[in-house]
C-alpha cells in the first residue's frame, strides 16, 4: 500500500523558508500569495493490505523518525 506523508511546522512556529518564499513570490509579481509554508513531503510503500495496520505503521514511523512532534504536524494520506 502506498503512503503520501507531509510534514509540516505547527502553525504557531516561525517558517522563515517559508517567509522567504513568500516574498520572493511577491517581488516577481505575485501579489495575491500570502502565508506560505515549507514542508516535506514522503511517499512510502508499505507491505500491508489492511488499511489500519498501514496507517497505524505510518503513525509510528512518522513519529519515530519522520517528525519532531513538538514542532511539527504530519498528514498521511493513502495512495
Amino acid at each position: 500500500m502506498k503512503i503520501s506523508v507531509v510534514v509540516t511546522l505547527k502553525k504557531e512556529v516561525l517558517d522563515p523558508q517559508g517567509k522567504v518564499v513568500e516574498q520572493t513570490l511577491k517581488n516577481m509579481g505575485y501579489e495575491s500569495v500570502s502565508n506560505v509554508r515549507q514542508g516535506k513531503h514522503f511517499e512510502i510503500d508499505i507491505n500491508e493490505n489492511d488499511k489500519n495496520k498501514a496507517i497505524k505503521i505510518a503513525n509510528e514511523i512518522c513519529k519515530n523518525l519522520l517528525t519532531n512532534v513538538v514542532i511539527e504536524d504530519y498528514s498521511i494520506n493513502l495512495k
